[in-house]
């Protein structure tokens, strides 16, 4: 049992006291001893219970003399932690040389040590004693932290440390280890960029040429190759991140001119994570000439990759694509959504809901801790066809009897840090350190490194062939990739809006739901996922053309306006947002769940400025007819349920419009309040006996039946 001791006071430290109650023995009481018999062979009532209270002493707050000092007294005051906390938060209060020559100089110096810094150090006991626990500290900062004796080109500190040891401990296992680390550190200048060593340097022959990919080449790599080698890559940068790279302190001052070279391993990780999102734009967008099929068919492989990283519990290359998939420039390319199949939509969904900001993103906290050391991933999935692929590509790699690490997301430990390092002082009164803001950043920075040592579970091995045709992909700008992708959807429209070609995409679209009596409305949509951590601020990208609405007596005044204001924001939060991603914005579409179609930054032209992708109907001749879709539009009878089934409203819809525009515009024709919409849901009658129930986000243009009359009622929902 435990209980608080409250603080002890000294010169120059703060420290926590808690009492510690142990059995340390049960003996037998007298008559059981007499009649020869032992504590653990008789019952509880012949028995003696013997307890010791232990104080336990951890520094609060100190001196950076008196932080060094408890380095050597932690284990005495059963602090046992204190040493891999030091070592793994002080650089956000003092510099390696600074800690080295308190410990060698001041505590390590026995002729100067003897002075009251540490009681009884005339005797040879007490100088062994003081040596062996200034030996078990070195040993532990070589062994937790090596790359703080990294000082290129002159290793002034760990040349210090040599020095001592051929001093004191010469020819020691410990020498040995220093004078390795040296040369190691020594040959590595040569390929060190900063201070990391860059694994992108061995990855292209020099000399050799790039070549240019095409779509061909990217679909000749399976699915679980390029999963594999995306893990690969991240595994080897997230095995080098420096855990004190990682603290709020270092990590916020990386935009500071003269910080460019601050917290390098992190920064690669991050690097390799944004290259990961613009191969993904780039190989939907680079290319012209694709097909809306062919377009739809790399989404749909960029899908299956995100999965199989799931499966690998490769959680950081599974943001990336996510995140790339939701980028103003791809979520916007509504034809293409439209071939992808359902199935694959639903996984891109779950795969999605892992990263939702939902509770600061509970799901993805609960679940990389539950597989962080856990040897294959859990996998769930509310879609049985899914369900039983996962399970089946998990078997292969059980198969496998190799054990799988886990690699985070790092972006989500940062932006912890950072929230600590903001919330919690440096200092307290008096002037100490704060040394219990550290023990707090240390449980973020111990959960870093339990997941830096599951990665050794990892046996993969780099396929160069993928690894020179990924680091040769030319990113786009975000510019660049948006005018690509309005150049895309511009011609997909031109292809999809053809009589012909419109007619099998509805066919398409209304076989999807006669199969069923009630589509259940799908989840919520995904959290817009910026590349360096958190989530973006809301998408602005939601600018849309309300449906013009016609009555059976107001023929004359059909006219498509804007729903949103002249002042509609969408160039602003573009440019204020570069380098942010959007949304999937209508997950709910019956339509297969297509995006939505938006605007380009900066693209209003004079002729374009407020105008709805359907020209302004002024004349009959243009108006489309009862029960027929023609040039995106179509007049559908709404009627409302339970007041007079005879009595309907007609209303002219376009192939922008969804169920809220749809559902208050009803409401309005039939003199109802339109705030209630939620309220109702909108049902086309299929057959006497067969409806066609619409999820609350859909396109009813698309998701409708056209093989039967446009009838339509409004319902309460029950």
């Amino acid at each position: 049992t435990f209980q608080d001791g409250g603080e002890e006071v000294e010169e120059g430290a703060v420290y926590n006291v808690t009492l510690k109650k142990v059995q340390i023995q049960q003996a037998a009481n007298k008559g059981a001893r007499w009649l020869g018999g032992e504590g653990d062979q008789l019952p509880p009532e012949h028995t003696v219970r013997q307890y010791e209270t232990s104080k336990i002493r951890a520094i609060k707050a100190g001196t950076l003399e008196k932080l060094v000092e408890n380095l050597l007294t932690a284990f005495g005051d059963a602090d046992f932690s204190y040493i891999s906390i030091f070592l793994s938060t002080y650089r956000a209060f003092a510099s390696t040389r600074a800690v080295l020559e308190l410990l060698l100089d001041r505590f390590g110096n026995l002729e100067t040590s003897s002075h009251g810094e540490v009681a009884n150090l005339n005797s040879l006991e007490s100088e062994m004693v003081l040596r062996a626990e200034i030996a078990s500290v070195l040993r532990a900062w070589l062994e937790q932290c090596s790359e703080d004796f990294r000082e290129p080109p002159h290793h002034t500190c760990l040349l210090k440390l040599l020095q001592y040891l051929k001093n004191t401990m010469p020819n020691s296992d410990m020498e040995g280890k220093v004078q390795n680390l040296l040369k190691q550190f020594q040959s590595q200048e040569a390929e060190t960029v900063d201070g990391f060593c860059s694994i992108s340097s061995s990855d292209l022959t020099d000399g050799e040429e790039l070549d240019i990919s095409t779509p061909e080449e990217f679909s000749s790599f399976q699915d679980h190759i390029v999963a594999e080698q995306l893990t690969y890559m991240d595994v080897m940068l997230f095995k080098k991140v420096v855990p004190y790279h990682c603290l709020g302190s270092t990590w916020s001052q990386r935009d500071k001119k003269e910080n460019k070279n601050l917290a390098p391993t992190v920064r690669a990780t991050i690097t390799q994570f944004n290259a990961v999102t613009k191969c993904v734009v780039s190989t939907i967008l680079a290319t012209k000439e694709l097909k809306i099929q062919q377009r739809a068919k790399i989404i749909e492989k960029w899908i299956h990759i995100a999965h199989e990283c799931r499966i690998l519990k490769n959680f950081s290359s599974l943001r990336a694509i996510i995140s790339a998939l939701q980028s103003n420039s791809i979520y916007r390319l509504k034809t293409t959504w439209m071939c992808v199949s359902k199935d694959i939509l639903l996984m891109y969904e779950e795969l999605s809901e892992i990263f939702s900001d939902h509770d600061n993103y509970l799901t993805s906290r609960e679940l990389l801790m539950k597989e962080a050391t856990s040897k294959f991933a859990n996998l769930d999935s509310s879609e049985k066809e899914n369900q039983k692929k996962s399970q089946k590509r998990l078997q292969l790699q059980k198969n496998k009897g190799v054990m799988q690490g886990t690699v985070p997301y790092l972006g989500t430990f940062l932006t912890d840090l950072i929230m600590l390092d903001t919330a919690l002082q440096d200092y307290v009164e008096g002037g100490l350190i704060n040394f219990e803001k550290r023990r707090r950043e240390f449980e973020v920075i111990a959960q870093i490194k339990l997941l830096q040592s599951s990665c050794n579970s990892y046996c993969l091995r780099p396929d160069q062939k993928f690894i020179r045709w990924f680091r040769s992909q030319r990113h786009l700008t975000e510019e660049e990739s948006y005018r690509l992708s309005r150049e895309a959807e511009a011609a997909a429209d031109t292809h999809v809006l053809s009589p012909k070609s419109q007619k099998s995409v509805v066919k398409r679209l209304s076989t999807l739901f006669l199969g069923t009596d009630v589509i259940t409305p799908p989840k919520e949509q995904p959290p817009k996922i910026s590349p360096l951590g958190g989530s973006s601020g809301e998408s602005t990208d939601s600018a849309s053309v309300s449906s013009c609405e016609l009555n059976h007596s107001e023929s004359e005044d059909v006219c498509g306006t804007p729903l949103s204001s002249p002042e509609d924001p969408l160039k602003k939060g573009y440019d204020s947002d570069k380098g942010s991603t959007g949304s999937i914005s209508d997950k709910g579409s019956g339509s297969d769940k297509c995006p939505t179609l938006d605007k380009a930054p900066g693209s209003d032209s004079g002729s374009e400025k407020g105008s709805s992708p359907m020209q302004c109907l002024s004349s009959k001749a243009l108006l489309p007819a009862y029960n027929r879709q023609s040039g995106g539009a179509c007049i559908i009878r709404v009627s409302m349920d339970g007041i007079n089934d005879s009595v309907y409203k007609s209303i002219l819809i376009t192939n922008q419009d969804r169920i809220p525009d749809v559902t208050q515009r009803a409401l309005l024709k039939h003199n109802l309040e339109p705030g209630a919409a939620e309220d109702y849901e909108l049902v086309q009658v299929i057959s006497e006996d067969k409806e066609l129930v619409f999820p609350r986000d859909a396109n009813v243009f698309y998701g409708m039946n056209s093989h039967v009359d446009f009838n339509f009622i409004l319902r309460k929902k029950a």
